[in-house]
């Protein structure tokens, strides 16, 4: 008999991740041997890894709905070919998921979580704008801004995170050329911001 499909909360998905935490910890303490009470709201050690695997595992796989704008803008325009996104961060559902400085509060592993929820924010901006995702040619190039403490050198291995969710949703047409940059500072505290350009498919 074929397993039953799991079936995905998707209330759960509309809080930040330590506050989906706190909701979905009571099936997760029998694991770790913690009691529900004692678990802090910002767990940390195995816990927080706990957390992380679940957030991960709840964010993919899917496309999202096309993002809501945070700002006077667009998510995606198309012209001459091309499919440009606005950037995006690590929201689902509208919630930014992963705030802080990577290598400070949020670790390198966490990023490259929040780097493949953005990225899918921007595939479903490009694929709401060109009508659908095949309507997408190819992705063609990704800049993945990340904020990250001075002296952090591992800019690379988080936007691996989204070069791979990229060729998830879109297989081979997902294989882009890459810029990432660090910065000092993003929108709403973000960890990072994805922006990425796509070509149209041909009718």
């Amino acid at each position: 008999m074929p397993s039953e499909p799991r079936s995905t909360d998707f209330r759960l998905l509309r809080a930040p991740i330590w506050a989906r935490w706190l909701r979905c910890r009571r099936s997760i303490d029998a694991r770790y041997g913690f009691a529900p009470d004692a678990l802090p709201a910002h767990p940390s050690g195995d816990a927080r890894d706990a957390a992380n695997r679940w957030i991960e595992a709840e964010t993919t796989g899917r496309l999202p709905d096309r993002p809501r704008p945070q700002g006077r803008y667009v998510p995606a325009l198309a012209e001459a070919g091309l499919i440009l996104t606005a950037g995006m961060t690590p929201r689902v559902d509208g919630v930014l998921q992963y705030a802080g400085q990577v290598g400070g509060t949020v670790s390198v592993d966490e990023a490259r979580t929040a780097a493949g929820i953005a990225v899918a924010n921007a595939v479903a901006a490009a694929a709401g704008e060109a009508g659908s995702l095949d309507a997408i040619g190819r992705a063609l190039r990704m800049t993945v801004y990340v904020n990250a403490v001075g002296g952090f050198t591992e800019h690379s291995r988080v936007a691996d995170g989204a070069s791979e969710r990229l060729v998830e949703l879109l297989g081979e047409r997902g294989v882009v050329v890459r810029t990432a940059v660090g910065v000092a500072s993003l929108p709403g505290g973000a960890c990072l911001e994805v922006e990425l350009t796509c070509a149209r498919a041909r009718p």
